[in-house]
């Protein structure tokens, strides 16, 4: 396996009672980079994220994670071998402070057993350097005491970046970090995905074009579950298959 190789599937396919939701796909995604991958709604993009975080069986082919087989490894093994997706451990509770929320996923890093995970408030109060150093890392210094249902959408996907980051991971998985969000917030978390990504590999899965164009290192481009072109935004860019498949016409991929 190439050394630059963090992620590499091959031939990975699903089938679902008779219909196919992934065929053959091959993704290689590179150390230190953002690759987006995207396509049509219904094209397997979010199927793929299942497969390669492990939370649905594959039908065929491998996965392999920095050149180990993981095909069969449980989802909780993957997240700790360094493979996370953001809403594995960003299931934010809503009437816990930002401060509280960060703690607790960081006190999820420290154990791996699950009947000791609330912990004394001395012991989480150890945690607190950290923590701050993570809120303050996704822009939300001063908001350590607000609730995390009082927050804007925005802020709160920041929050739940943070309660991902709890784990260290090595690769971050983002399934449509933009969505929903407006244009402030959309600045702030693209700023922050690029922040990450120096330290990190970032997979992602992202409909706005322009978020895809200005972050993205590499993109691939699914159709019907099937990888239909690969590159930068530049070179997917000019490919009319994947202007007439991915947006319905040739020049609706103009950036």
């Amino acid at each position: 396996m190439d050394a630059d190789l963090v992620l590499e599937t091959r031939g990975l396919t699903k089938e679902f009672r008779g219909f196919i939701a992934v065929k053959d796909v091959d993704l290689r995604v590179r150390r230190g980079t953002i690759h987006a991958l995207i396509g049509p709604n219904g094209a397997g993009k979010t199927t793929v994220f299942n497969l390669v975080t492990r939370f649905l069986p594959t039908s065929g082919g491998r996965i392999l994670y920095k050149g180990r087989d993981i095909t069969a490894t449980r989802p909780a093994e993957v997240a700790r071998l360094g493979m996370v997706r953001s809403f594995q451990i960003s299931a934010v509770f809503p009437h816990l402070t930002v401060l509280e929320n960060v703690r607790i996923a960081l006190q999820n890093r420290l154990t791996r057993d699950t009947y000791r995970f609330w912990k004394s408030e001395r012991c989480l109060d150890r945690l607190n350097d950290r923590a701050l150093d993570l809120i303050e890392s996704v822009g939300l210094g001063g908001s350590e005491q607000q609730k995390a249902t009082d927050l804007s959408y925005g802020r709160k996907r920041a929050l739940e970046v943070a309660t991902t980051l709890a784990l260290d991971p090595e690769v971050m998985l983002l399934d449509e970090p933009m969505a929903g969000m407006g244009h402030e917030d959309i600045g702030r978390i693209t700023a922050l995905i690029r922040r990450l990504a120096k330290d990190r590999t970032v997979l992602m899965v992202e409909h706005n074009l322009s978020v895809v164009a200005d972050l993205s290192d590499t993109i691939t481009v699914l159709q019907r579950g099937q990888v239909l072109a690969e590159g930068s935004y530049a070179e997917i860019s000019r490919d009319p298959q994947v202007r007439q498949a991915y947006m319905g016409s040739a020049d609706a991929m103009s950036h």
